[in-house]
């Protein structure tokens, strides 16, 4: 038999090393199933960058193999990369009930519900997929119906957590089925892949309902005033626990934000969301009410530009004034690298005359090392592969397991496009994949790679400079010009000598490729612009964009 169909590998296209963009392949002969298929938001230096998305051009080149992508929960860094992947790769989508109506919604902006194939599973079901046993778990996270995967192979069983946290007393749902986890591990599981998020945080998570008390005791303190919420759209059983304060303390409910409306439509619609009749209101009634008998909730809790809460901090919301005295929860912990935008917003909402309560409204929905240990413990795997999160959680799971007895030689921390292969007796890196990140940005897909990114950094840092030239068609003499339109760079009617200055540098250019009969429009631009950001340099110590442009006529 050949050795290809008795090996299995598992190959990670997004999610280590990074917070988001999580899906993992495992590949075993002629088959692939692919678990999760995540979005990641822009960094800084992505300058107008809407969305990141996985490489899936190993998915594209094995397409026939793929025979369908599981889907652990709703999570935008588990499912927000689908409609963009499924456009490449159609496969049918399994998950459970509230994973699939969340993506029915993605998939119906993208026009795309009726080629997609979609199947509704529960924990504790088995998906059977070529030589793949899919079945699935019950666990508690931050959105109802999140599962774990026990991925039975010909090798062994591989454990992949999905993001978790252990809720002994969850809002919605039974708690995290331990018994399974411990079943699973008396019999032998080859491999743990486990959720890293929270693997530097001691002890243990805090369970859901703690948040609950605290809104409580907010509501039961504002008593005269208006109380706005910022939290995930995801986050079904913190936006109940909101409406269940809201509901005891005879407050309606105002939902702002696409996404937010959209999230909630769909989990009341399913059963996940438990709303009082005559709680909810539209946001154009809400002059109708007093302070005291309101509650808003909203996106914007990681500070995005876009979203209702920044809107609102900025003015920008015509429905919706913030008076002195409203009372603005930060239900979230900030994502890495949102916090600089978060504190922005908080300060202009303090600035307005608003009360920010940003810290203790707020659990995680991730694991913290005391649970950890217990999944791992219960599972006893033969290797260990640390998933979800940036390098340093990777690390500190790594740790945390070798702590348990678990030998350094059967623990890899492995990189996006990285091909961990088992055979029986094996387990080793064999080579990689091409993995990485595709830019959208509008509309585009793909179509913003590196050089456009450095361009648009260089063009926000110095500014552009076009220069304009007309020659005569016949002599190649300059019959007009140079013009000099300057962007960012300097305010050109503060700036006349320099520009006039800049004219003659390009003029002496002009005229160094006439003595030197250079008529090629490539190379007389290149002088141009060499001569011209070598001047500015020694000028300004700035280096604009420099654009020459030439006109025959």
């Amino acid at each position: 038999m050949a050795t290809r169909k008795s090996s299995l590998k598992i190959i990670p296209l997004g999610g280590l090393g990074e917070i988001g963009k999580n899906i993992t392949a495992f590949e075993y002969g002629n088959s692939i199933i692919v678990v999760d298929c995540g979005l990641a938001f822009p960094e800084d230096e992505m300058l107008g960058i809407d969305l990141v998305i996985p490489d899936v051009s190993y998915l594209k080149k094995n397409v026939e193999k793929i025979k369908g992508i599981i889907l652990t929960h709703g999570h935008e860094d588990h499912i927000g990369a689908l409609p963009y992947v499924l456009k490449e790769i159609s496969v049918p989508i399994y998950g459970t009930r509230l994973t699939i109506g969340l993506v029915e919604n993605k998939l119906k902006e993208h026009n795309m519900l009726k080629s997609i194939e979609r199947h509704c599973v529960s924990a504790g079901d088995t998906i059977e997929l070529g030589p793949f046993k899919v079945e699935l778990i019950r666990i508690n996270h931050s959105i109802a119906d999140s599962v774990a995967l026990a991925i039975h192979t010909p090798l062994g069983i591989i454990i992949h957590s999905g993001d978790f946290k252990v809720d002994y007393h969850p809002i919605n749902g039974e708690p995290i089925d331990l018994q399974r986890f411990a079943v699973l591990g008396s019999r032998g599981v080859l491999a743990l892949l486990s959720d890293s998020t929270n693997a530097e945080r001691k002890g243990y998570n805090m369970s859901e309902r703690t948040v609950g008390n605290v809104f409580e005791d907010i509501f039961s303190e504002a008593v005269h005033h208006r109380i706005m919420v910022a939290t995930f759209a995801s986050n079904v059983d913190r936006v109940q626990q909101i409406i269940n304060a809201a509901y005891k303390y005879k407050r309606k409910v105002v939902f702002i934000g696409r996404s937010m409306i959209n999230v909630v439509k769909t989990a009341a619609e399913l059963g996940y969301l438990d709303i009082p009749r005559n709680t909810l209101i539209e946001l154009s009634e809400i002059n109708k009410y007093n302070d005291e008998e309101l509650v808003v909730i909203m996106t914007g809790s990681q500070g995005e530009p876009m979203a209702a809460l920044s809107r609102i901090a900025s003015s920008e919301l015509r429905q919706l004034e913030l008076k002195p005295g409203d009372k603005i929860i930060l239900s979230a912990s900030p994502i890495p690298g949102n916090e600089k935008t978060i504190s922005k917003v908080i300060n202009e909402l303090f600035r307005k005359g608003a009360d920010v309560i940003y810290e203790d409204a707020h659990v995680s929905g991730h694991a913290f090392q005391e649970e950890l240990k217990l999944l791992y413990s219960l599972v006893k795997p033969k290797y260990f592969i640390p998933v979800h999160g940036e390098y340093r959680h990777l690390k500190h799971h790594a740790e945390l397991v070798m702590n348990l007895g678990m030998p350094k030689e059967n623990i890899f921390i492995l990189s996006n496009g990285d091909v961990l292969e088992f055979t029986k007796n094996t387990c080793k890196i064999t080579g990689t994949v091409p993995s990485g990140q595709i830019l959208v940005d509008g509309l585009g897909v793909g179509d913003v790679g590196n050089i456009v990114l450095r361009d648009r950094k260089h063009l926000s840092q110095d500014g552009l400079l076009v220069v304009v030239i007309t020659l005569d068609r016949e002599s190649n003499k300059v019959i007009a010009g140079p013009d000099i339109i300057s962007r960012g760079f300097v305010y050109v009617r503060e700036s006349e000598n320099l520009m006039d200055e800049a004219r003659n540098v390009v003029k002496n250019s002009l005229t160094e490729c006439e003595d030197k009969q250079i008529t090629e429009w490539a190379q007389m631009k290149s002088i141009i612009k060499d001569t011209l950001k070598e001047f500015l340099w020694q000028k300004t110590k700035r280096s604009p964009m420099i654009l020459p442009i030439i006109v025959e006529v």
